[in-house]
């Protein structure tokens, strides 16, 4: 069966960096756009960056544009967030997902089919 693992996270300062890694296993990894997602505490999870399925393209949301970087290695199944100048703001359960596409656009869950159980971030201030 799918298994979508992140790992990564942890606590750290404000305005340090973390990266997060997510591999996936039973698909096809490059048969698949790739996207992250944080749910903060008392908030809806929201969608942050993708990436195609090349890598040829990708996304990201205001909010972390300029900080944190996507990326992919189809070769070893594993997706990447790096997350520099990380804010208070930031602390969230990260996830990572499969799905069809990576539209110019805020990723929307609904059409995101594989998911990972995700990784705690937490950025003191």
């Amino acid at each position: 069966q799918v298994q979508v693992v992140e790992s990564g996270g942890g606590l750290v300062q404000a305005g340090g960096s973390l990266r997060l890694s997510c591999t996936a296993s039973g698909l096809t990894f490059d048969d698949y756009a790739m996207g992250w997602f944080r749910q903060a505490p008392g908030k809806e999870r929201e969608g942050i960056s993708c990436i195609t399925w090349n890598g040829g393209r990708t996304y990201y949301v205001d909010s972390v544009k300029g900080r944190f970087t996507i990326s992919r290695d189809n070769a070893k199944n594993t997706l990447y967030l790096q997350m520099n100048s990380l804010k208070p703001e930031d602390t969230a359960m990260y996830y990572c997902a499969a799905g069809p596409e990576c539209a110019p656009r805020v990723p929307n869950e609904d059409e995101y089919d594989y998911w990972g159980q995700g990784t705690q971030v937490t950025v003191s201030s």
